[in-house]
This record gives structure tokens, sequence and C-alpha cells, in this order.
């Protein structure tokens, strides 16, 4: 059975895009695998947020991943921070890495041009403690996005690096885990590509949205005055809306507008009223555990304490045989 290791910054709430990019890949994936998913806390330490909004965020980032459908009695579930492991494995790795390599980073240097003043060393040196994350569990398979991929084989050059130095063969190679299908990408409702909250907050519809939150949203989504033309092409925030509707609706629903728009006889406000509908029925189950949850502090300080220990179990052999190893050892 492959170990498989996932995280994610505790920015929020989860929203639809990240369910249908990943989520429903992961739930499929705790069946078939030996699956670790971290809330990557001190990852997200780079952008200063403010202590309180950094504890409810890890809350709600896991709240959401058990009612998406994550069981922490088939995969691990564990805050990032509760495993002072990956600490002290990202510093050892951090002695074969240099710093040349780290300021060529594609991440990095976007973050320098896009914030000039939080240039900090944990930007720098956020690879590294990507690199920990995945090799402190030896994971054979990381789910990774486009924008991780110079990471992931950041983490790899890292991973041979040591067993070529120590002259070992220690560590795995990680590969992309590949879902085998094509992901779906889930656009944004002001007519962006992506759903994404770090862009513009209002094109998401996170998973904790009530319904007339989502219905508010969706008849905000951006339009136009409608086709002139029969068949005329889809400008792209009309074919957002059309691509979520793919996604949640019923297939004679999405055709129904499909003819309604081919005819220039499409009333966008219709389409949206159906639209926020479908997106509501299908959100339904996963907003109401998310309401069960949120009233359930003890259920998940159980699960995270257990995920923990899990971990804990996983991590600690590790930086054992790494210390010694590289000759850390008690006189």
């Amino acid at each position: 059975m492959d170990k498989v290791l996932s995280g994610i910054r505790p920015t929020g709430f989860l929203h639809l895009g990240n369910y249908f990019g990943a989520l429903r890949n992961f739930i499929k994936m705790q069946e078939e695998n030996d699956c670790y998913f971290f809330i990557a806390d001190y990852h997200s330490l780079t952008t200063h947020p403010k202590p309180a909004d950094l504890r409810t965020n890890v809350k709600n980032v896991l709240i959401d991943y058990l009612a998406a459908g994550l069981d922490p009695e088939k995969a691990t579930l564990y805050i990032q921070s509760d495993l002072p492991e990956v600490c002290e494995l990202s510093l050892l790795l951090s002695m074969n890495v240099y710093v040349g390599e780290l300021q060529r980073v594609s991440s990095f240097k976007e973050k320098v041009r896009r914030q000039p003043n939080n240039v900090n060393a944990g930007l720098l040196s956020y690879p590294i403690l990507m690199a920990a994350d995945i090799l402190v569990h030896r994971a054979d398979k990381v789910p990774v996005g486009k924008d991780q991929e110079q990471h992931l084989e950041m983490t790899r050059d890292f991973a041979q690096r040591f067993n070529n130095f120590y002259g070992v063969e220690y560590f795995k190679l990680p590969v992309a885990y590949n879902f085998g299908q094509a992901l779906v990408k889930i656009p944004g409702l002001d007519g962006s590509t992506k759903m994404s909250k770090s862009d513009n907050e209002n094109s998401c519809i996170y998973l904790s949205d009530a319904p007339e939150v989502i219905k508010k949203k969706v008849m905000k989504a951006v339009t136009d005055s409608g086709p002139t033309e029969p068949g005329q092409p889809k400008p792209q925030a009309i074919e957002n809306l059309f691509q979520l509707m793919r996604a949640v609706s019923a297939e004679d629903t999405v055709k129904f507008f499909e003819e309604e728009y081919n005819k220039c006889s499409i009333r966008y406000g219709d389409m949206k009223k159906q639209l926020a509908a479908d997106i509501t029925a299908f959100n339904a189950p996963i907003y109401e555990r998310i309401l069960e949850l949120r009233g359930n502090d003890e259920y998940l300080r159980k699960v995270i304490e257990r995920g923990a220990e899990k971990a804990h179990a996983s991590a600690a052999p590790t930086v054992r045989d790494v210390r010694e190893i590289i000759g850390i050892k008690k006189l």
C-alpha cells in the first residue's frame, strides 16, 4: 500500500473549486492508500496571520475536510505544528540545500515581485519545509497542483542529494499522484478561469456557505447582454456559468440552457436561479455536516489528537534514522 501525503494551508474555508479539484479524489484515495492529510499552519506563517485567525482557520479546514468525506478511521488527519519532527528534518535537510537554488524557485520569485515588503526567510526556505513534510513520512506519492510541481521536484532532488552525500538509499523519491483522469477545474463567479479566494473572495462558493449566501453570490455572477447570433462563442464569464452547471446540474438542465443560448433567447437570471438551486442541493450534505461538526469540539479534538499520534508514529523513526545516518548520536 502506497503512502500518500497532502497538505493545505489554513487560509479560511474550503470552496467548491477545492472540492472538485482535489477533495473528491482524496476521498477515493483514502480507500486504497495509507494517506496523511495535514493542515499546514507553519507554511501559513509566511503571510503573518493574526493568532486568532490562524486558530479559527485551522479549525475551519479540519471541519471542511471531515464534512467533505475524509475519514479519520481510514486516513491520518493532523496539524503540521503537532508534528515537531518536521521542523527537525527541515533543519537537517537545509544543511545540504543551497541559497542560490532556493532563490531561483519560481514561486519565490513571484512572491518577491508581488510582496516586496514581506520577503521573509520562511518564503525562501518554503521548499525545504515542504520537502520535510513529505520525506518525514517517506511518502511514495504526493498530489500536487501545477504551481507545486517545482517544489516536488526539489523534494526529489533533496532526497537524492541526501542519499548520495551519505552513501545510502534511505529516502524514496516521491512522485506526483496521478488520479488517472483529468481534474475538473472550477471557474470563479467573477469571470476568472479559476475559483480562488486569494484573487477574489467573492468569486468563491464555500462549502460552508448557507443557501441564501450561495444564491446571493451566484445572482451577482458576471454576465453580458447575451448572444446576438445563433451558435455565438461564449465569453469567458458565460462559459464559467455553464462549466459550474455541468459540475452540479442534471444533463437535461445543462442541455436546456445550452439550447437557449444557441437560440439567443437565454435569460441569465433564470439560469443563475437554477444554478444557485443546484449548487445548494449538491452542497447540502456537506453543509449540514459542517453545522454538526462546528458544535462538536470534543470530537474534533479527538480526531486531531489521534491524528498527531499516528503522524508521530510514522515520522519519529525517520528522524531517528536520519540522525543516525548523519552521525548525531548520544555519547
